[in-house]
């Protein structure tokens, strides 16, 4: 049975899979559930606040799946590192505390896979496959199916102290902002930062013509590196976002954008609180419209954290390591 509870902290429910028999079906279900609501009530505050924790959540686990940043938010959202309770204990030298919920995600399943139909050979023998000539042992590894996997935040474990991390490199716009402009390089973008007396673009602070070739991005140049760096990263987005995708309402592309530029901006220290992230533009979209958006916001965001952060000089050691299983 799925069970939903109200934390303190925030107005939004909680969701918890205590049901051993039926988890599978209600993780997915719950995640079924939260694109309908999204769907439904992209003008109600509270859908924009679940929106905006899930946002939350991709900030600091950018390298998980779309559906497991889904679950962690659904069932503990102010979850920061998250592992297996042997991995805790093993790697981090903590133990889960007594009386802890875990928190339920998707992990791969790995077997041989069918070169003809992508499944394991137990399934292809099942299945309709016509087959390989390929021998079985000589099929690659891959991944053929996922299940349910219970991991645990740090606040739910006790121990060692984890490695201290300096996060004041990520977050100080004086180092981000020459590394954003390393980016915009390395992806070829036609990229300047345009003094106040030369900007011919009114009251918006960046724009970007994403299907021009190279994508043509212009920025204001102003004191507030943090906030220059905002927008750049909200440029970026339409850069990577927008250039074959001509059909899409400004509207839309601007909610991806801004939430893409939210995680970044979070994920690196920089004040995102005054983000427009309104969902009511996607109103009377498909859920499966929907599902695609968080996706492509999702990946965007991956992306440029990635390639960011190859010129920002973070060691985060055995602390990252954590956030990743």
């Amino acid at each position: 049975m799925t069970t939903r509870q109200h934390s303190t902290a925030d107005s939004t429910a909680r969701v918890s899979f205590t049901d051993t028999e039926d988890r599978a079906d209600q993780m997915s279900g719950a995640i079924d559930d939260w694109l309908d609501q999204l769907r439904e009530g992209v003008a109600d505050a509270e859908t924009n606040e679940q929106f905006q924790q899930w946002l939350d959540v991709v900030s600091r686990f950018h390298e998980y799946s779309t559906q497991n940043q889904l679950l962690i938010a659904l069932q503990q959202p102010d979850a920061t590192r998250v592992a297996g309770f042997n991995t805790w204990r093993e790697e981090f030298g903590r133990t889960v505390q007594k009386g802890e919920q875990a928190i339920w995600i998707w992990a791969p399943i790995m077997a041989k896979q069918c070169p003809a139909c992508g499944n394991s050979p137990s399934y292809c023998e099942r299945s309709v496959c016509e087959g390989t000539e390929i021998p079985t042992d000589e099929w690659e590894r891959g991944v053929v199916a996922f299940k349910p996997v219970p991991v645990f935040d740090v606040s739910q474990t006790e121990g060692e102290p984890l490695p201290e991390v300096d996060m004041a490199a990520s977050g100080d716009a004086s180092a981000l902002y020459p590394a954003l402009e390393a980016v915009a390089q390395e992806r070829g973008y036609d990229y300047s930062l345009v003094p106040e007396a030369e900007w011919s673009h009114g009251s918006a602070r960046g724009v970007c013509a994403p299907r021009a070739d190279p994508p043509v991005i212009e920025v204001l140049k102003r004191e507030n590196t943090a906030d220059l760096a905002r927008t750049a990263i909200h440029e970026f987005a339409h850069a990577e976002l927008h250039a074959e995708r001509s059909d899409d309402e400004p509207s839309t592309t601007e909610v991806e954008a801004e939430a893409v530029a939210y995680v970044v901006a979070q994920h690196f220290g920089l004040d995102a609180s005054t983000s427009a992230l309104y969902v009511t533009a996607w109103s009377g979209e498909a859920v499966e419209t929907i599902d695609e958006r968080l996706g492509r916001i999702q990946r965007t965001a991956r992306e440029l954290i990635d390639a960011v952060r190859s010129h920002v000089n973070i060691d985060e050691g055995k602390e990252e390591s954590a956030s990743r299983r």
